[in-house]
């Protein structure tokens, strides 16, 4: 995983997954979020955390699973700057 504060785990083709990963960019988060296809690359690391269900987003402390809880976390999270502030 890279260096961002949070991983979003995902599948291309879930509707589910599609709608969170434009919600995302609709809320400017993209830079803050390390996107894992849980098909391929996202696979073993969503297993290690105890997931299998997507969309799924890691904080680096839990694993929050589900459209509707992974949504509710994104709206209180903010942008990152480009001021440093």
């Amino acid at each position: 995983m890279s260096g961002s504060d949070h991983t979003l785990f995902h599948r291309i083709a879930e509707p589910a997954s599609a709608r969170i990963r434009l919600r995302l960019v609709e809320l400017g988060l993209e830079p803050r979020i390390d996107f894992q296809n849980a098909e391929t690359d996202g696979k073993d690391e969503l297993a290690r955390l105890g997931g299998s269900v997507t969309p799924a987003l890691w904080d680096g402390r839990a694993l929050t699973v589900g459209e509707a809880a992974v949504a509710q976390k994104l709206a209180v999270m903010r942008p990152e700057r480009d001021d440093g502030w």
